[in-house]
């Protein structure tokens, strides 16, 4: 992965953290790794943990964001918030699986779009 393409990730992560913590969630983790993978951000929202996957495209091209998210990651994802829960000790009434799709504009604000319960 290019150092530019890293930095937009990382632009997309900072951004999408920003928002959920406005809207009430609280951050518990963010970049989590094991040997299986990363998950970007976990979070809290009232009694439920939220493991999220945030996707940052400078363009549409492509099409949204959370298309790229195929069957595949979703298994994985699934896998590393088990591996998580296990390690953490951090109970839950129930999990859930969201998407943020960060897509900047040429001017302005960019587009930040969450994906609740998105798989």
């Amino acid at each position: 992965m290019t150092t530019e393409r890293r930095a937009v990730g990382a632009y997309g992560e900072r951004l999408a953290a920003r928002h959920l913590q406005e809207i009430g969630l609280v951050l518990l983790h963010r970049n989590w790794r094991c040997s299986d993978g990363e998950v970007d951000l976990i979070l809290r929202d009232g009694d439920d943990v939220v493991f999220c996957e945030v996707k940052t495209r400078r363009t549409a091209t492509f099409g949204p964001p959370a298309a790229a998210i195929d069957p595949r990651k979703v298994r994985k994802l699934r896998l590393l918030a088990g591996r998580w829960l296990a390690q953490s000790g951090v109970r839950a009434e129930h999990v859930r699986f969201d998407v943020v799709e960060v897509l900047p504009q040429r001017r302005g604000a960019a587009r930040v779009v969450h994906i609740r319960s998105a798989f």
